[in-house]
């Protein structure tokens, strides 16, 4: 009897290890083409979903207090994205999102095209049902019965042992959401007509592969079914990737290949010059990457992870030191300190800090400018000559490049203070301070002053103000209302602000009387989850501080019925704003958030850490 009982359990667990050998399925890459140029996947959707509940974001969306503005702007999204959708494709979208319990992904390929021909790129949607296998079957069978019934020619291939489904798609499906491709045109050739698409679909144990051509199906079939077509897990940049930034199980993460993305870009024709260009060049993208820098980008990716201690965001470019150039050497700052001087006052609700040099800065940006149009350079040229002749008029002596340039330092400092009025010109223009590092802060101001002169009157006659010993320079700005920057010098930097109180109250800074921000112990706790600041790139927010702020910005706009000019005017009526509730009611949701920058040898890394708010916990 125990013998029987044995073989009976060893049976079972052999069947049900069976079982759930054959209804994994395989992590994103292993999937996905090799020329895939990018893709975004959710591991684990029901990890993702119980994560997500639990999430300060989230609890604020979900919040009761939030309902009216929610709901408002909810419908605005349906009606806009998933109406079209379920309109057009006869399906109802919450049938196969209620079936998510797996990976969800969606990813782009190159899928043959060569950037300027009528090959769309490839699309592909993978979305794994696990347990509900059967009920995915049903509800594909449910709708390709309706799609028949309607009258769309259906058809079927087989392609690598699976039975796709394809579904022909007239001019029409899906163009309110996405525009029209304009027409190849090929010189004494005639238009090609627009070619309709087609939607492939098929199951595999648990998983509904969608794919928007049979060449990308191809691909992903073989992959389920142990072929040999390439994968993405195989492609060196993203195995380089992979161990460094999607380990440990982040809850979502996306990939772009940007070797893949450059190289489709550089095959795409050099534009005419039809005379009109201020330049006087043709342009081509192989010119305008290696100019920039951006051909040396080999990928970039970002995960996102969240835990009880709060979220954490990681973004890294590739892009080895050797072959930096452009944009990707200017952003690639050296490690030097980027932690919070002792100046900045405890109260600041924003502070930012990058070492990045002022003239290796500017020299790098007239090499991209030379590269991309030797005509651009002499443009620009031309302006810095033009203010040189305005500037010695008053001064024979002064040279724009040696006073302003020049004397540029390696360090940028800003930082914002609260609001000390809620009329909506105050809460939109907060007082701020920035600060620029500079060897010669006399000669820089001066600079400064010859340039505001050049776009807008100053009042010669009106002498700097005296502060502590510091001189408090005003410049007018162009535009009506606006008010005149202050600018002054302490410490080595150049101040600039437009509010008096803040530009007094860093310049009385030196008495050591001021409380700093770098002793707010969440600061310093948060710091420590983004690798401290010696990367030469760091930033703070009080997000409960800021997040009032704007609270108060739009309730204040929506009653002055200005609401709308604060926001793009698509989506205007998709918000409104005096539907948001009082600030106290939705405020244990926000606490702080850091972020830090640092470059290597292999590229460069943000991390951003926000900190799950105590009043949450």
């Amino acid at each position: 009897m125990t013998t029987r009982l044995f073989r009976l359990a060893t049976a079972t667990l052999f069947l049900t290890t069976a079982s759930l050998l054959r209804a994994a399925i395989a992590p994103a890459e292993n999937l996905l083409p090799a020329d895939t140029i990018a893709f975004f996947t959710v591991p684990d959707a029901t990890v993702f979903r119980t994560t997500a509940k639990q999430s300060p974001n989230w609890m604020f969306w979900e919040d009761p207090a939030m309902k009216p503005f929610h709901d408002k702007f909810m419908a605005k999204v349906n009606e806009r994205f998933i109406a079209p959708i379920e309109q057009d494709l006869g399906l109802k979208v919450n049938d196969f999102l209620n079936l998510l319990q797996g990976q969800l992904t969606v990813a782009v390929t190159v899928n043959g095209s060569k950037g300027h021909d009528d090959i769309p790129a490839g699309g592909i949607l993978l979305l794994d049902t696990k347990g509900k296998s059967d009920l995915l079957k049903t509800n594909l069978a449910l709708l390709t019965t309706k799609w028949k019934d309607a009258g769309r020619a259906l058809r079927t291939e087989k392609i690598h042992g699976l039975t796709f489904t394809v579904v022909p798609l007239s001019t029409n499906d899906l163009a309110s959401l996405f525009p029209k491709r304009a027409p190849v045109l090929e010189l004494g050739k005639e238009p090609k007509p627009e070619q309709p698409g087609e939607i492939y679909f098929t199951q595999f144990e648990s998983l509904l592969v969608v794919a928007n051509a049979s060449t990308v199906a191809e691909i992903v079939a073989a992959h389920l079914t142990g072929g040999s077509a390439p994968a993405l897990a195989e492609d060196a940049a993203f195995a380089a990737d992979k161990p460094a930034q999607f380990r440990d199980a982040p809850v979502y993460y996306g990939w772009f290949g940007g070797k893949t993305f450059f190289n489709l870009l550089a095959q795409s024709p050099e534009t005419t010059d039809d005379g009109e260009n201020p330049f006087g060049a043709k342009f081509s993208p192989v010119k305008i990457l290696e100019a920039t820098g951006l051909g040396g980008l080999k990928s970039a990716s970002f995960a996102m992870r969240e835990s009880r201690e709060g979220a954490a965001l990681s973004m890294h470019i590739t892009a080895p030191e050797a072959g930096r150039a452009g944009l990707l050497k200017m952003l690639a700052l050296p490690a030097k300190d980027a932690s919070v001087p002792s100046f900045v006052p405890a109260d600041a609700v924003k502070f930012s800090r990058v070492r990045l040099d002022g003239k290796q800065t500017w020299a790098e940006l007239q090499k991209m400018v030379t590269a991309i149009s030797p005509q651009g350079l002499a443009s620009l040229n031309a302006v810095i000559d033009l203010a040189n002749t305005f500037g010695q008029q008053k001064n024979p002596g002064f040279d724009l490049r040696t006073a302003l340039i020049g004397n540029l330092g390696d360090d940028i400092i800003s930082y914002q203070k609260p609001v000390t009025s809620d009329s909506l010109a105050a809460l939109s223009s907060p007082p701020t301070l920035f600060l620029v590092a500079v060897a010669n802060a006399d000669e820089t101001i001066a600079a400064i002053k010859t340039v505001a002169a050049m776009g807008a009157q100053q009042d010669a006659s009106k002498p700097p103000r005296e502060f502590l010993g510091r001189k408090i320079h005003s410049i007018a700005l162009r535009g009506k209302g606006q008010p005149p920057l202050l600018l002054s010098a302490s410490g080595g930097y150049l101040a600039l602000s437009a509010d008096a109180s803040t530009l007094e109250e860093y310049l009385r800074s030196a008495d050591g009387k001021l409380k700093p921000l770098r002793e707010n112990a969440s600061l310093a706790e948060a710091m420590q989850r983004v690798g401290g600041a010696g990367g030469g790139l760091f930033g703070y927010e009080n997000q409960r501080e800021t997040m009032r702020v704007t609270f108060r910005a739009f309730k204040n706009a929506s009653e002055s019925a200005n609401a709308t000019k604060l926001l793009p005017a698509a989506v205007r009526d998709w918000v409104d704003f005096a539907l948001l509730p009082e600030y106290e009611k939705v405020q244990k949701y926000f606490y702080v958030s850091v972020f830090s920058g640092s470059a290597n040898a292999d590229g460069l890394t943000l991390k951003v850490f926000t900190p799950r708010p105590p009043q949450l916990n």
